[in-house]
């Protein structure tokens, strides 16, 4: 029974390892393309958030910002979708999760409950749940970085 257990362990890992890498790759691919081109067109619900967090900068309506964040999600989901281009995928979506982080420095009142840090709000936990996202990324990076040994 130990035996048979261990075989069926064994063809569940093949299996999972067969399979994580492009799991990883397309569901960021879908959920960059879908979450970005909302974006463009004015249909996010990450919108307002997301221009009260870049109306600061020096340069660029919040629309615009609105336009090329949308459009650089885009991106990233699109070189997530073929195994060439996943490094590329990578290195975009950490230049955007400085961005993402943001609204909980610079909008501690909307993205935490009365200021607390231990209490974030709906926004707040919209945007500390791309922790799982740095870390599936870091995964596939690894993957996709092996050296031979």
């Amino acid at each position: 029974m130990k035996n048979l257990y261990f075989k069926i362990d064994q063809e569940i890992a093949k299996w999972m390892r067969l399979w994580s890498t492009p799991a990883i790759r397309i569901s960021f691919g879908i959920i960059f393309i879908w979450f970005g081109i909302l974006k463009p067109f004015g249909i996010s619900s990450a919108e307002g958030l997301l221009k009260a967090t870049v109306v600061w900068l020096p340069f660029g309506t919040p629309e615009f910002w609105l336009m090329v964040i949308g459009w650089w999600e885009v991106a990233i989901g699109v070189t997530f979708l073929f195994p060439q281009t996943t490094k590329v995928a990578i290195a975009l979506l950490f230049l955007q999760m400085f961005g993402t982080f943001m609204p909980l420095v610079l909008l501690p009142e909307v993205t935490f409950q009365n200021g607390n840090i231990f209490t974030p709000s709906l926004e707040g936990q919209y945007i500390i749940k791309n922790v799982m996202i740095i870390s599936a990324a870091l995964v596939l990076g690894g993957n996709y970085y092996k050296t031979k040994e």
